[in-house]
């Protein structure tokens, strides 16, 4: 699940979603090790499920090429986005560890593990890190009236 929607919570509450539907007797036999792949058939519905409430769209897979159409920004006369310009200032007002966390995860898409690794720091204190940088970068945001 984690793979399909790129985040842990997503991924555990889709996962217990699978396992509250399954009859007790497989759960059960699952959690022993055997009949795992009892759930793949289960674990396709709720993703699929899961992309039609958040994207209007039964998606158990993402083809960027096929896809491309659904994920772009709509087309239309909506004046040009401020955010990049906000994200700038945030990142700005930061120390550069704090910025370089950010960046990494968020701008740069790395995972922890990643982030931890260019950095040339342990993982915890990479995840140490990032929470103190999204709590500054909250704070800096909001007294800059974002």
């Amino acid at each position: 699940m984690y793979s399909r929607v790129g985040n842990r919570p997503d991924a555990e509450d889709l996962t217990s979603e699978v396992f509250r539907t399954a009859p007790a007797p497989v759960a059960a036999r699952v959690l022993k090790g055997r009949g795992a792949g009892v759930f793949a058939h289960d674990g396709t519905d709720v993703l699929a499920s899961h992309w039609r409430r958040n994207l209007g769209l039964s998606v158990t897979s993402i083809d960027p090429e096929v896809d491309a159409g659904y994920l772009a920004e709509p087309s239309g006369s909506d004046p040009p986005s401020t955010a990049p310009n906000r994200v700038n200032q945030i990142l700005a007002a930061l120390p550069d560890r704090y910025r370089r966390i950010l960046e990494l995860r968020f701008l740069e898409a790395c995972s922890i593990k990643e982030a931890a690794q260019g950095m040339d720091v342990s993982v915890g204190n990479a995840k140490v890190l990032q929470h103190r940088a999204l709590r500054m970068a909250a704070k800096v945001a909001e007294e800059l009236g974002q």
